[in-house]
């Protein structure tokens, strides 16, 4: 059973070729004109060789990481952009229409706000949730989970998410503590006492406000399909679709805290280790199920606690990469191509992780050296990134491009390259993402 965790099995290859082919003809596109459809395949076909490290007669595709940069180019605020969702979808809109990259980057980090202010949502702080209408949002992070709780999580990470951990994180719903175990109900002699925590007020209440939350969360997504759709219609495929996260980085980040989780490496490492491989089958069912309903290829996996600033080449050996290594040959064993966002710096990292099969993954750097990426994973797998913020923010045009183009004759040569960010593009001078997007299109083509 756990072979599926370790080898990419012999069916990975017929899996990853039917999910290429639902996101280079997708059923669910109606697009405006037979030349934008074609405009579509011709850049999922730009990734897809990418992706299969093929150095075809094409060019290298180019999509920065949107960020919140298209609230600030459309001129409004943090608040309407979380509050009006008409504004949100327009000013995505008008982000693809005037600067045209390769990939459709949805508004993921911009939810509901009144889904959030619904639910008493206390993991963030967010725009009219206690910060100014001007102000993104911000992480409150704490040890939301003690490190009493590790054997708790392990025997029913579902149990303990919805009757421990969402009770502290969502104000409304701390009525879910008195649910009960869910697996005898079925049964006759507990059916009683199974069902009578449905009928208390408290409890009826807190199911109403997720009822209530859900609906705002349609609204919202209302607007935001129908602005992907309309992008895509056009000719412009989603980058990703879907969303999980490497075990380790599920506790370190909103369960245990960063303090706790790299305190837990020293004083309760069996526990630790246990918990990620426990969690690990729900991460590779989360990033398959997105993919498999938007009819794409990549789940998008941001990795936080892994950089070489947070622990040990041994420590990362030992408690990051063996179930993060599982997630990735899970995903590909489901046909998904996983899209691994390494923020922070890699240099560390790049030998240990040069360990997948070739054409599997695309590994998206931030801050590390794309040169020696290039030379060990980038042999074996696509590898993308990594223009700096900081130039697109306080640099020229110039420099941008200068920028550009040591990355595509360093990262790019030979093909396996995606051009984007280190991180989303927020800040940055318009001028210089339109240069970073335009040069690298015409600068880019293979010879």
């Amino acid at each position: 059973m756990k072979e599926r965790w370790i080898h990419v099995s012999e069916a990975a290859a017929q899996n990853q070729e039917k999910q290429f082919e639902a996101w280079l003809c997708p059923s669910s596109i109606s697009f405006t004109t037979p030349e934008a459809k074609a405009c579509y395949q011709e850049r999922v076909t730009l990734y897809r060789d990418a992706i299969r490290m093929d150095k075809m007669p094409g060019r290298i595709p180019v999509c920065p990481s949107a960020g919140s940069f298209p609230i600030q180019y459309a001129g409004i605020s943090w608040y309407e952009a979380m509050h009006d969702y008409k504004k949100l979808a327009l000013a995505w809109q008008k982000y693809h229409d005037d600067f045209d990259p390769d990939g459709y980057h949805a508004p993921r980090t911009i939810p509901p706000g009144k889904a959030l202010s619904i639910l008493d949502f206390k993991l963030y702080r967010w725009a009219g949730g206690g910060l100014r209408h001007d102000q993104e949002y911000q992480f409150v992070e704490k040890e939301y989970m003690s490190d009493k709780e590790y054997q708790d999580l392990i025997d029913d990470p579902t149990g303990f998410f919805l009757n421990t951990y969402f009770p502290r994180i969502f104000g409304e719903l701390g009525p879910l503590q008195k649910m009960p175990m869910m697996p005898p109900i079925h049964e006759i002699p507990v059916i009683p006492s199974g069902l009578m925590p449905f009928g208390l007020t408290e409890v009826k209440n807190a199911f109403m406000k997720l009822s209530e939350a859900g609906d705002e969360v349609h609204q919202w997504l209302a607007e935001v399909n129908q602005v992907a759709a309309a992008v895509m219609g056009r000719g412009c495929p989603a980058f990703a679709a879907g969303f999980t996260k490497a075990p380790f980085d599920v506790i370190g980040d909103s369960l245990r805290g960063t303090r706790g989780v790299l305190m837990d490496m020293f004083r309760h490492p069996d526990e630790l280790r246990e918990a990620c491989e426990r969690i690990l089958p729900f991460m590779v069912k989360f990033g398959t199920a997105a993919c498999r309903a938007a009819g794409h290829i990549m789940p998008f996996i941001p990795l936080h606690k892994g950089a070489d600033t947070f622990m040990s080449e041994d420590q990362f050996r030992s408690f990051y990469w063996p179930t993060l290594r599982k997630l990735i040959i899970g995903l590909v064993n489901e046909g998904m191509v996983p899209q691994l966002f390494v923020e922070g710096s890699y240099n560390r990292r790049l030998e240990i992780i040069d360990d997948i099969p070739k054409g599997k993954v695309v590994w998206w750097f931030d801050a590390t050296d794309m040169d020696r990426a290039k030379k060990t994973v980038g042999r074996t797998n696509c590898i993308a990134g990594n223009v700096p913020l900081d130039i697109l923010c306080t640099g020229t045009p110039d420099d941008v491009k200068d920028c550009c183009k040591t990355l595509i004759d360093t990262a790019g040569r030979d093909g396996g390259f995606i051009m984007t960010t280190g991180a989303g593009i927020q800040g940055s001078k318009p001028e210089n993402v339109k240069a970073m997007i335009e040069f690298s299109k015409k600068y880019g083509i293979y010879r």
